[in-house]
């Protein structure tokens, strides 16, 4: 009978750390970085400065984490009930088993697709001029009328007002009602423009609403509205939304205000401003017409004085001053003739003295003198210097003649019968004569011996 062995296997058995660390590499490795969209709920911002939302749509949620160190945006416009879009990467929180979502970039639903469209259409604008400082219109100092292009029932229009009037009361306004948001607004804002330049009752615009989202403020970013502002042949303030707010019409316009306030107060002076310089201008036109009287006065004055002096009295008290002068003038050119025909006369008496064979001879005496004395100077000088390249020359041919190597200890040695100057050992013989020269007297020797 067959003996059945049954193997019983065992089943690996992992820890709870070893799986959620396993499906935390599953997720990050098999899912690539992803947008997702959803709305916010469950917003937590704790100390540390983290901030930890759910992501939830109609049917499913995600636990999202927004690290601190990847928030380099401004998060106040976070808040539950917000519908987002979100970058980041799947995860997995090991000590809590945790499935979550790491975002590293948020921005709100929609909001990019709007941001690369305005950015397009910035850049389309720009290349065809449109910001270019040459196009802008220079804003009137006063103007006569200003046209509103706003929503009659918004907080803008209730700014623009209040500070036109308060600045200047005296400048009428007329309004153009239009939509400030929503999908007819863009055309209705370029048929306001149109409206106001074919008017031509106003010298400047004023384009404006409040603050509010892109897609609030959108109509203000329409291609129409550019190019109506562009054409406009009245200079217009942009005054869109908020300070932080920047729209393609704030770039085309000829000024930017940073809100509907600041509008105003661009487009005119302050009363009290011009009524200081009315002021001014009244005390410089007093000034004026005083300075031109007391001019008048003066020249009445200096006519009388004239009339008088035409007086026959006076022509002939003139007459008798004036033949004093003459005498004066006529005794003082005498003197200064006189002066110079003296010196005159010393400058001549000079140059006869100068000019006499006398004192040629004297002048030619003395300059005989001085160049024989540079004659024997130069001659003195020429044989010192000759006599001193002579020893130098001598010295040197001393140094380098025989003579001179003598007395430095050498001597000339040659055969005596031959008189051949010896240079090699193997030239003589033994026992035959030798003179020696030295640098005094001569040696008479016999050689001994030899060595070569």
């Amino acid at each position: 009978m067959d003996e059945f062995v049954k193997t019983v296997v065992t089943p690996k058995i992992i820890s709870v750390s070893e799986l959620n660390r396993k499906a935390k590499s599953i997720l990050e490795e098999g899912i690539p970085k992803l947008w997702i969209e959803g709305e916010i709920s469950n917003l937590a911002r704790p100390a540390s400065g983290h901030i930890y939302f759910s992501l939830k749509d109609q049917t499913a949620q995600i636990r999202c984490a927004w690290f601190k160190q990847r928030q380099n945006q401004i998060t106040n416009n976070i808040h539950n009930g917000t519908k987002m879009l979100a970058l980041g990467r799947i995860s997995l929180y090991e000590p809590r088993g945790e499935y979550q979502f790491i975002i590293e970039k948020l921005e709100l639903a929609g909001e990019g697709d709007l941001k690369r469209k305005y950015e397009k259409l910035k850049a389309k604008l720009s290349d065809e001029g449109f910001f270019s400082p040459e196009s802008k219109l220079a804003l009137p100092a006063l103007p006569n009328k200003i046209g509103i292009v706003t929503s009659p029932s918004g907080a803008a229009i209730r700014d623009v007002l209040s500070i036109l009037k308060r600045r200047f009361p005296m400048v009428p306004v007329i309004i153009f009602p239009t939509a400030v948001q929503g999908d007819a607004a863009a055309s209705q804002i370029k048929n306001a423009i149109i409206l106001a330049n074919n008017r031509a009752d106003c010298d400047l615009l004023i384009l404006t609403r409040g603050g509010g989202s892109i897609e609030d403020l959108w109509p203000f970013n329409e291609e129409i509205v550019a190019r109506e502002i562009f054409a406009s042949r009245i200079p217009i303030i942009s005054a869109v939304g908020h300070e932080t707010d920047v729209t393609i019409a704030d770039f085309v316009a000829d000024y930017r205000a940073p809100t509907p306030s600041g509008a105003a107060e661009i487009a005119v002076p302050h009363q009290h401003e011009w009524i200081k310089m009315f002021t001014n201008n009244e005390v410089k036109l007093g000034s004026l017409i005083t300075g031109t009287i007391n001019n008048y006065h003066q020249t009445l004055d200096w006519t009388h004085k004239r009339l008088s002096q035409s007086s026959p009295q006076m022509s002939v008290k003139r007459q008798i001053e004036q033949s004093i002068n003459l005498k004066k003038a006529l005794i003082s050119t005498m003197k200064h003739k006189l002066i110079t025909l003296n010196h005159r006369l010393d400058q001549q008496s000079f140059r006869y003295t100068q000019s006499s064979p006398k004192h040629i001879i004297q002048q030619q005496i003395l300059k005989l003198e001085r160049l024989t004395q540079r004659i024997i100077n130069k001659n003195n000088e020429l044989i010192n210097t000759n006599r001193n390249q002579l020893q130098l020359l001598a010295k040197t041919l001393h140094n380098v003649s025989p003579l001179g190597t003598l007395d430095r200890g050498y001597s000339i040695v040659s055969a005596l019968e031959s008189k051949k100057i010896l240079t090699n050992a193997n030239q003589v013989e033994l026992k035959s004569k030798l003179e020696i020269m030295l640098a005094k007297g001569k040696i008479i020797a016999s050689v001994e011996s030899k060595e070569s």
